[in-house]
């Protein structure tokens, strides 16, 4: 009898994830079946993994802070890491090789909403010298619309991952990383039912990620998204190879699989600095 599919979602899809990416081309071309989605409009992770839809989810530690607080259990355990910077960019109209953020100021900027990012941006900008009120912010809906509404001439920056940027999908110039403006944190991770850790499927994958996650570290960029071109089957060759090279470049996959501690932390600090979450949660709550 067959093994039942390894059902993974996604919270988000872009090649910052490239290593939970190539993990499932890995395991699909060892003959394993595997069901890939993307998290859908309503849906909430813990409840897909709660309810035994879902597998394993592409999330962050910050995921479960909120759901925490209002005393909802259980909830996944965080067991690797995907990335340890944050992985989105802020474009502008013209290269600016002199940029700093008070250049902000009086401008207007469609920033990502979800609440990661906002609120990593919103701590980049004050770490950086520049008050965050005094920034025209847009919420103009999912990554998708925001490239288009930048595109058609709304705002002076946009707040984008790769590769919907720059020269690739946008037609401006990255002016910053704000992974680069800011310490690196335990920004993004895998999760699962604490149950499903007991589970053969769980060793196969978690086996096959780490491989996956060091090939995408090392092997070149050229070669990464000519591999996981059929997860992208809208956006060309190059611009996807260029994403993944700025990844590696950014060290977003440095590291071992563990979830660092003193990272868990700053992402903490992160939080508490912008008033997000109401206390500090243990890691051991968290990662496991």
């Amino acid at each position: 009898m067959p093994a039942p599919p390894i059902r993974i979602m996604a919270s988000r899809h872009s090649a910052f994830y490239s290593p939970l990416l190539s993990c499932i081309r890995f395991l699909r071309n060892e003959g394993l079946e595997v069901v890939y989605s993307v998290l859908g409009p309503g849906q909430r992770s813990y409840t897909l993994i709660r309810d035994g839809d879902i597998d394993i989810m592409q999330s962050a530690v910050s995921s479960n802070w909120k759901p925490r607080e209002r005393g909802i259990e259980p909830l996944p355990v965080h067991f690797a890491q995907i990335n340890q910077p944050d992985g989105f960019f802020l474009v502008g109209r013209l290269p600016e090789s002199a940029f700093h953020w008070k250049k902000l100021e009086g401008q207007t900027l469609l920033a990502d909403h979800g609440l990661q990012p906002l609120v990593m941006l919103k701590y980049a900008v004050r770490r950086n010298g520049a008050d965050w009120n005094q920034i025209k912010i847009i919420d103009a809906g999912a990554p998708q619309e925001m490239e288009a509404s930048f595109r058609a001439g709304s705002g002076d920056y946009v707040h984008l991952q790769a590769p919907w940027f720059a020269g690739e999908m946008v037609a401006g110039e990255i002016v910053a990383s704000v992974g680069a403006s800011m310490p690196p944190v335990a920004f993004s991770s895998l999760c699962c039912a604490r149950e499903f850790q007991k589970a053969e499927a769980y060793r196969v994958f978690r086996n096959t990620y780490q491989r996956a996650r060091e090939w995408v570290r090392t092997a070149p960029a050229e070669e990464i998204a000519a591999a996981e071109a059929s997860f992208f089957p809208h956006i060309a060759i190059e611009p996807l190879a260029a994403a993944v090279n700025r990844y590696q470049a950014l060290g977003c996959w440095e590291g071992s699989l563990e979830i660092p501690r003193d990272l868990y932390e700053q992402a903490l600090d992160v939080f508490q600095s912008a008033g997000e979450i109401a206390w500090r949660h243990r890691y051991e709550e968290v990662v496991g």
